[in-house]
């Protein structure tokens, strides 16, 4: 719409030597279609920007549905479409946003998955809004030299007149989805968007939902186009009424001509048409400004063809200025064609991200065996790849590990269980099982730091999986100098990136174990490393906060002995199988333990000799659905039936479960459908 048709109020300049627009007439809402941004004193303004096709598109349909909600209007409206693509990571901030004016939506590169050979490659094609590909291709090579992220073997820039292609070569092993998170967490490749959508009206700043702003601007339009017209009608009824003094005047030109001969002057003269034929002021100066051309009969013709188009022109301005139904035309015409002019496809994708799909849809429930080592690298392998052997057998290679480290722990879960790590600070983080990366029996694996938020000098003491947070139960905490804490596992519900404090510990303790009670679970067992146990009721202990020490749970009987294992028990009818460091092991029966008050000494879990080895690595409880799978020092595991160890009675040895190798720990796995042969036995 053009300034000089005062649709806009005008203001004067800064020193007041011309005027400029309060605001542009413009037809289209700028304020969406660009970026806005800008800041003042207490408040910013940054507005994303739009799909122009989206918006005109929304605009239209709140025009012919006045009462139109978010929602519909999010049907055209999805979301910002940013010139340089990516992809907006979420609807909540989207959300946020157009239905308070403030929200904070995340903006993803855009990748996909090449092959070379055996390795996968991680391509970005685009990035997010205002990052520098340079500095974020240099920033990646940095935290890859400092082994922030671990995985990538190469990273170059492709990048040509086609476009951006920055290539990610991963290592043979690397998991892309592991990669992936890390870059995004910790580069460029993830940015947040802020919207704050403040802009003024009426000299006065205000945040604006998105209904608001379009109803403002297409009231906008209203007064624009209003304003326009009556500008347009008065111009034209101001030249109809010229026109009309002609044609006046050609039907009484030989009159005329003969007044304006006997006049003396053009004041005269004027006067005179005026008196005489009762022309206006306008259409007599009109009349004497008229060349003799107009005299021909074209001319006539012309004058009267335009003045009968002026009066269609008059007739359509006052219907607009009377008719809402026909303003709103006028508006959806000028919007129509303004959306055919610059509709385009969106650049900017959506994709929900873990809040709004529950990822574990798409990922089989499989049992897996996760093994974690001394320096920090865990995996996982299907529990497939680890077949079941006879008692004596001599077990299969678990893990390659690098010459100063060795396996700490391992455990078996399902891939959808999620992962409680407690450490030596008394932090518990959580970690769902399919975030670990999948490896081969023999893989390294990779560094645990890589996949939670750990602080300096925290170092991982234990790792319990869980399926949910049943408020029926707890998680019960043992530690090494013999202490028991209970707390009610509803309260590590809610997941934090940084973790949240389980057990203050003394300062010489460490956490030994942890272990989930039920509504079922009548007891606690606690193990030490010479050999001794005690048996309490649970009741002897009650649920606690997360932010306390626990009580006493056994008072060691000879110097030096601490805390080796601990477990739950259901009743006294279920059996304990107990295995010493040189693969001695044996089955007895809960009932055999005798009961005795919290802190006390307990009695003689196993007896030890030079067969068995000075200490016990460890107690399971038996389970006819569950084999045991052993860990030795030089790295092996085998997996045994647990049916197959002798039962004997609590102040016995047992019978030797592997041999050639000690032990350093042990643990339940599910069972396997097959039985391999003996002799399929064999070391791999």
């Amino acid at each position: 719409t053009h300034l000089d048709k005062d649709p806009v109020d005008m203001h004067d300049n800064y020193d007041g030597t011309t005027t400029d627009p309060s605001v542009f007439p413009t037809g289209l809402p700028n304020l969406l279609i660009n970026v806005s941004s800008g800041i003042a004193v207490g408040m910013a303004t940054n507005i994303p920007p739009h799909n122009p096709g989206e918006v005109l598109s929304g605009l239209i349909h709140l025009l012919d549905n006045p009462d139109a909600s978010l929602s519909d209007i999010m049907k055209f409206i999805k979301a910002p479409d940013f010139p340089t693509g990516a992809t907006i990571y979420g609807q909540k901030g989207i959300m946020d946003a157009y239905e308070t004016g403030r929200g904070r939506i995340k903006l993803r590169a855009k990748t996909h998955i090449e092959k070379k050979g055996n390795k996968d490659v991680i391509v970005l094609d685009e990035l997010p809004y205002q990052v520098n590909k340079a500095r974020l291709v240099e920033n990646i090579a940095i935290l890859v030299r400092d082994k922030s992220i671990e995985g990538i073997s190469e990273i170059r820039d492709e990048s040509d007149r086609e476009g951006i292609r920055v290539v990610i070569e991963l290592k043979r092993d690397a998991m892309q989805e592991i990669v992936l998170n890390n870059l995004y967490k910790q580069t460029n490749m993830q940015t947040t968007f802020g919207i704050i959508m403040l802009a003024i009206k009426n000299q006065e700043p205000k945040v604006f939902k998105l209904m608001e702003v379009l109803n403002t601007f297409i009231s906008h339009r209203k007064t624009v186009i209003i304003r326009r017209t009556i500008f347009d009608l008065d111009k034209a009824k101001a030249k109809a009424h010229i026109l009309e003094g002609l044609k006046k005047a050609l039907d009484h030109i030989e009159a005329i001509i003969k007044l304006i001969r006997a006049s003396k002057d053009g004041a005269d003269a004027k006067e005179g048409l005026i008196n005489e034929f009762a022309f206006s002021d306008l259409q007599a100066q009109a009349i004497l400004d008229m060349r003799l051309q107009k005299l021909t009969g074209l001319e006539r013709e012309k004058i009267e063809n335009e003045l009968r188009e002026l009066h269609a022109l008059i007739e359509h301005l006052e219907s607009i200025l009377k008719s809402e139904e026909v303003l709103h035309n006028i508006i959806k015409e000028e919007l129509v064609e303004a959306k055919e002019a610059l509709s385009t496809p969106r650049l900017t994708d959506i994709v929900d991200n873990y809040d709004d799909i529950d990822i574990e849809d798409l990922i089989p429930n499989e049992p897996m065996v996760v093994t974690i080592t001394h320096r920090g690298y865990i995996k996982r392998v299907p529990l497939a790849q680890y077949e079941k052997q006879h008692r004596g057998g001599k077990g299969k290679t678990a893990v390659t590990t690098y010459d100063d480290d060795f396996i700490e722990s391992f455990f078996t879960c399902n891939t959808h269980d999620t992962l409680l790590i407690v450490t030596n600070r008394g932090q518990l983080h959580w970690l769902k099982v399919y975030r670990i990366p999948e490896g081969s029996r023999t893989a390294k694996g990779k560094a645990i730091v890589n996949l939670i938020n750990l602080v300096q000098d925290e170092e991982i003491q234990s790792i319990i999986p869980t399926t949910d947070f049943n408020e029926e139960n707890s998680l019960v905490f043992f530690t090494k100098n013999g202490i028991v804490k209970r707390t009610n596992l509803s309260e590590f519900a809610n997941v934090r990136s940084n973790g949240v404090r389980a057990i203050v510990l003394d300062d010489d303790d460490i956490l030994v174990t942890a272990k989930i009670s039920t509504k079922d679970t009548q007891y606690l067992f606690i193990l030490t490393h010479l050999a001794q146990c005690i048996k309490f009721e649970i009741g002897k202990t009650r649920d606690q906060g997360r932010t306390t020490r626990g009580v006493r749970g056994i008072k060691f009987k000879h110097e030096g002995d601490f805390v080796i294992d601990a477990n739950v028990i259901d009743n006294d009818e279920q059996e304990i199988l107990t295995v010493s460091e040189k693969g001695i092991g044996k089955r007895t029966t809960a009932e055999e333990y005798r009961l005795t008050n919290r802190a006390g000494s307990g009695v003689i879990a196993m007896k030890l000799n030079n067969k068995t080895g000075n200490n016990v690595v460890g107690c399971l409880m038996v389970d006819e659905s569950m084999d045991m799978m052993a860990l030795t020092k030089t790295g092996k595991m085998i997996r045994v039936d647990m049916q197959t160890i002798s039962k004997s009675g609590r102040n016995t040895s047992g019978v030797f479960i592997i041999k050639g190798d000690d032990v350093i720990s042990i643990s339940r796995c599910p069972k396997k459908d097959e039985t391999l042969d003996d002799e399929e036995d064999t070391e791999e």
